[in-house]
């Protein structure tokens, strides 16, 4: 039996569903998200512009670090979804215990890694000498917190897989709480500036991954997590990677290809770094509105591949589809109309403020385009296929934006051409997605035995 906080994925009404699916979703990312918002915020008002930059220009080198095994998450979460919906609870279980200590493994690596790394990386980002002391410093501590950050991912992952978004908008919502209360307190009273918002993060994020590993802890069934348990399943890790390492690659791709529009916008100075860094955090609660209908897809997709109901999943598509654009379109010209209001949350300066419009202008704006492609790739990846999404978003996402910076930026040098690169990437990146999901879509689906379909009144 299902209990109130988790969702059946492959029988019932659909639309209904992904919304409450979708919403509790949405409210974890953003809470996520104001961990480094409040960092900014913070910074931007009771710091300095320079201060501000150091803050804002780290994510860019962190998402180079983090998002290649951050990707394995999705894998586990697919692995999990389709044992789930193919009723195997062994397998299930198995893939909890390998996600959990892959998790832990990978976060300690990283933070050796990231934390040895981080000035030789701002360095090759050709990061300013007035700004690059504090951004080495803010991501050495940041680094710090990576076990706990990929912990929390992997665990909520799991969660997701089950049907279950509300424990962990849960869990981040006190994490954020403490996020805030300790980035006023280190900054304010104690003068501690980047290093302060930087401790604030890690702190929050260690509660956070606490909290999700003792929900897994007191689980009952096959997501019950026991720490003596705990070893790598060579067949289940193999999955995971297999899915999971090519949509973590792709991120890093991207990233690279963010790295090099970061140094880009470094070449401007402060003041463009600074809008452009806030802008992009406004940018970014538009972006999780629509990546929680990718994460939806994602999840209903494979338990109801797994479960072979594959009449339901292109319904799933549709759904995430329609969901997700209008989530886009709506948030991301609130965020342009509003803009000014919203930039000045993170900064008083007005020139910083202008440029931030410039960027909202022509990112955030057209971000529905954004979502359009990633729902496209949730299809995919929930059906087990995750090299195909990660060789065509490669082409055509960072290599559009690279040879925009390479050849018509070279001719038109503003951080409006800049930004126009990736509305661009998008329209080309997302067509090629939707053709891609249909050459692949009766292949996948052979791969199944197609049920009886569902009577209408069943579905929605």
């Amino acid at each position: 039996m299902k209990r109130h906080y988790e969702i059946d994925m492959c029988s019932g009404p659909l639309a209904s569903k992904i919304l409450l699916f979708a919403l509790p979703l949405m409210a974890s990312s953003i809470l996520q998200l104001l961990f480094n918002a409040a960092d900014i915020i913070v910074v931007g008002n009771f710091a300095s512009d320079t201060s501000l930059a150091a803050v804002t220009s780290t994510g860019s080198p962190t998402a180079l670090l983090v998002n290649l095994f951050m990707g394995l998450s999705i894998g586990a979460n697919v692995v999990v979804a389709h044992a789930l919906g193919h009723g195997d609870g062994d397998r299930v279980n198995r893939a909890v215990h390998t996600s959990i200590l892959l998790s832990l493994v990978v976060g300690l690596v990283l933070a050796v890694v990231g934390f040895f790394a981080s000035r030789t990386i701002l360095e090759l980002m050709s990061s300013p000498e007035n700004v690059i002391d504090l951004s080495s410093l803010y991501l050495r501590i940041y680094f710090l917190g990576m076990p706990a950050n990929l912990a929390y991912n992997f665990g909520a992952a799991l969660l997701r897989a089950g049907g279950d978004t509300q424990r962990p908008m849960f869990f981040l919502g006190i994490a954020g709480v403490v996020n805030v209360i300790l980035n006023l307190i280190l900054v304010i009273v104690f003068h501690l500036d980047v290093a302060g918002v930087a401790i604030a993060t890690i702190t929050s994020q260690y509660i956070s991954a606490v909290l999700v590993l003792r929900c897994l802890i007191k689980e009952s069934g096959p997501l019950h997590l026991d720490l003596k348990a705990l070893r790598i399943d060579r067949d289940v890790m193999m999955n995971i990677i297999r899915i999971g390492l090519p949509a973590g690659f792709q991120s890093t791709i991207f990233a690279i290809s963010n790295v090099v529009i970061q140094s880009s916008i470094n070449s401007f100075g402060d003041i463009v770094m600074a809008g452009s860094g806030s802008a992009a955090n406004v940018e970014g609660f538009v972006y999780v509105g629509m990546n929680a209908f990718y994460q939806t897809c994602l999840s209903f997709t494979g338990q109801n591949y797994g479960a072979a109901k594959t009449d339901r999943v292109d319904k799933v598509l549709l759904w995430c589809q329609c969901f997700g654009i209008i989530s886009g379109l709506v948030l991301g010209n609130l965020a342009y109309f509003f803009g000014e209001t919203l930039l000045s949350f993170y900064t008083p300066n007005p020139d910083v403020i202008a440029q931030g419009m410039v960027r909202l202008a022509y990112v955030g704006a057209p971000y529905f385009l954004c979502g359009i492609m990633d729902i496209t790739v949730g299809t995919l990846r929930g059906l087990g296929w995750s090299v195909a999404p990660m060789v065509i978003s490669i082409a055509g996402v960072c290599g559009v934006r690279l040879i925009w910076i390479a050849t018509i930026f070279q001719v038109y040098h503003t951080p409006r051409c800049l930004y126009l690169s990736y509305p661009i990437s998008w329209i080309i990146t997302g067509a090629i997605h939707l053709t891609c999901f249909f050459c692949i879509r009766k292949k996948a689906y052979a791969r199944v035995a197609v049920p009886t379909p569902e009577p209408a009144a069943a579905s929605n």
